[in-house]
C-alpha cells in the first residue's frame, strides 16, 4: 500500500506496509468527528482537525517511547505538532471561548 504524503508537484509515494498504527481506524476517526463536530456532516473544522491531530500525536508518541531512536517518525510528529499548534493559534484569534473549549476537553494545557 502506497500514500502520496507530498505537497509539491513531484512525484513521491511512501510504503506504509506494516505500519497500520499510523493510519486511524474507521471508527475511532467517525467517534472523534461525532464528538467535536459543531453541526451535522462536520468533518473539516478546526476542533476536528485538532482532535484528530492530537489522537495521531498520542499513537506516535507511544510509539518512540518504545522506538528512541526512529527519528524518521520522531520528524513526522513535529510536523504534526506544529500543525496542531498553527490550528490553535488561528482557533485563538478566532474564538477564544472555543479555543477554551477544546484545550480543556482535549487535556492539552495545564
Amino acid at each position: 500500500m502506497t500514500v502520496g504524503l507530498c505537497y509539491n508537484s513531484f512525484n513521491c509515494t511512501v510504503n506504509i506496509m506494516g505500519m497500520g498504527w499510523l493510519i486511524l481506524d474507521k471508527e475511532k476517526k467517525q467517534e472523534i468527528i461525532k464528538k467535536y463536530a459543531r453541526q451535522e456532516g462536520d468533518t473539516g473544522s478546526v476542533e476536528v482537525q485538532v482532535a484528530m491531530l492530537t489522537d495521531r500525536i498520542n499513537q506516535i508518541t507511544g510509539h518512540l517511547v518504545q522506538h528512541r531512536h526512529d527519528y524518521h517518525t520522531r520528524r513526522g510528529l513535529l510536523m504534526l505538532v506544529g500543525h496542531r499548534k498553527r490550528l490553535l493559534s488561528y482557533l485563538s484569534r478566532e474564538s477564544v471561548v472555543r479555543y477554551n473549549q477544546l484545550i480543556a476537553s482535549l487535556g492539552l494545557r495545564k
